[in-house]
């Protein structure tokens, strides 16, 4: 037996969703033998939008029971059943989060016939409920009311149950190991099943092709399948969005970081939140005022042209100028790191050589600033990262020159490599953030082993 079940709710995600209408009809042998049908006060407001959507009110569930009184008439009518519903996943999960809130266990095989109509209706653009219902000639009236939607939904279903070879489809579904019930409604089985078990990133598109997910993983296709069972409101909403899935192997954990990172820099994913905010760098560059001084100051990076190093915090930013002063000693009013003062008076630094003072000579200091400005092209980090391919005939390489992230790339084991220039054809390069220093700077701490310097390259 069957229960065809359509719920209107308050529209607050899976967790905090309240339910307002509930329609189940009971479904055997190639017609319904019982309905349930009821308005559910949900103890709550209903947003304006959703009254728009439904015409479901405050008044119009004002005296209607709350679900803890129709729980046992749910109960009763589902038991021993299938689960079946339009997007079966957001049915059965509200009404198994709003029972478990009641202290009631509520579990039941189920059954999407978004899913089952892809398998024995395909080719259509759209299988949402209205689309679906015009292209079979289904009557679907009281739209986005349950018993409308819910009766719209039976018939559905019993042209699905008519389909020839239904019953080992059906089998097939109702096997757990099948994860036909996990799988979003509009995901064709064919891209999930294609997804390797390697490490790269992977991109959730919705039905106009955009990105709206980007994630990266030691095995895309173990990965994937987690956000399918993560029943959290951001999950299930990104999930039912999902039309496509689409993926770049990476070959080892470090490219793929990096890969994630530039993807949703590049694509600015609706659901990816912690890395979409773009780091604005902070530029170190020099400059001769009109008396000849050569000063150091700060800068948003992008702003001046060949800065001398960009850094990607104003303390990381200070902190490097306050050592170059100590060590090379340069005047903390001349480094900006006093603003509005006639001489230095650095509480950490002291005073500086007497630039400021009129004691030193201009052309001493400024030989002094170029000191420092040296220093820093010298430290500059030079070298490349070697990492597993993505098949066994190539190597992954990870560039850094000048102490910034140049890019990634991948080459043949067998290619011939006698300078940089060799290397740097296969590398593709990237805009350097805050995040791709840090993971690299990570990476180096417990993988020294797998850098080359430059230098044994030029």
């Amino acid at each position: 037996m069957y229960c065809i079940v359509d719920i209107e709710t308050t529209g607050n995600g899976i967790r905090g969703n309240k339910i307002t209408e509930i329609s189940i009809f009971k479904y055997a042998e190639g017609r319904v033998i019982d309905e349930f049908t009821s308005l559910v006060n949900p103890e709550c407001e209903i947003p304006p939008f959703i009254t728009g959507l439904t015409g479901i009110d405050n008044d119009t569930v004002r005296d209607s029971p709350p679900l803890r009184d129709i729980a046992n008439d749910i109960l009763r009518i589902t038991e021993g059943s299938v689960f079946v519903a339009h997007s079966v996943n957001f049915d059965y999960h509200v009404i198994k989060n709003e029972f478990r809130e009641l202290g009631i266990p509520f579990t039941r095989k189920k059954l999407c016939t978004v899913r089952l109509a892809r398998t024995v209706f395909p080719g259509f653009r759209s299988y949402s409920l209205g689309k679906l219902c015009t292209s079979l000639n289904i009557p679907l009236e009281d739209r986005h009311r349950a018993r409308g939607d819910a009766r719209a939904t039976v018939i559905l279903f019993k042209r699905i149950m008519a389909t020839p070879g239904i019953e080992i489809t059906l089998k097939k579904f109702l096997n757990a190991r099948s994860q036909e019930a996990t799988l979003p409604p509009a995901l064709p089985r064919t891209q999930y099943e294609r997804l390797p078990q390697k490490p790269g990133v992977y991109y959730f598109k919705n039905v106009n092709g955009e990105v709206i997910y980007t994630g990266k993983a030691k095995n895309i296709k173990k990965r994937v399948l987690g956000h399918f069972y993560d029943q959290s409101e951001k999950e299930v909403r990104m999930c039912r969005a999902t039309q496509n899935i689409e993926f770049d192997l990476s070959g080892n954990e470090l490219v793929a970081l990096l890969m994630e990172n530039q993807a949703i820099k590049k694509h600015y994913p609706m659901y990816n939140r912690a890395q979409k905010r773009k780091v604005q760098g902070i530029a170190i560059f020099s400059y001769e005022d009109r008396e000849g001084i050569m000063h150091l100051a700060l800068t948003k990076a992008g702003s001046v042209p060949n800065p001398i190093a960009i850094l990607y915090s104003l303390t990381e930013s200070r902190d490097l100028l306050e050592k170059l002063c100590a060590r090379f000693e340069l005047c903390p009013k001349y480094c900006h790191l006093q603003e509005g003062v006639a001489r230095c008076s650095h509480f950490r630094l002291g005073p500086c050589s007497g630039i400021c003072r009129g004691e030193e000579r201009i052309e001493d200091y400024n030989a002094k600033v170029k000191q420092a400005i040296s220093s820093l092209a010298e430290e500059r980090e030079n070298f490349i990262i070697k990492e597993k391919g993505r098949n066994p005939g190539e190597d992954a390489l990870v560039v850094v020159r000048d102490g910034l992230y140049y890019g990634y790339g991948f080459i043949p084991k067998e290619t011939p490599v006698s300078s940089l220039e060799d290397i740097l054809a296969f590398v593709t390069p990237q805009k350097e953030t805050l995040e791709d220093r840090r993971l690299i700077s990570s990476y180096v701490l417990r993988n020294s082993g797998n850098l080359m310097e430059l230098e044994q390259l030029k």
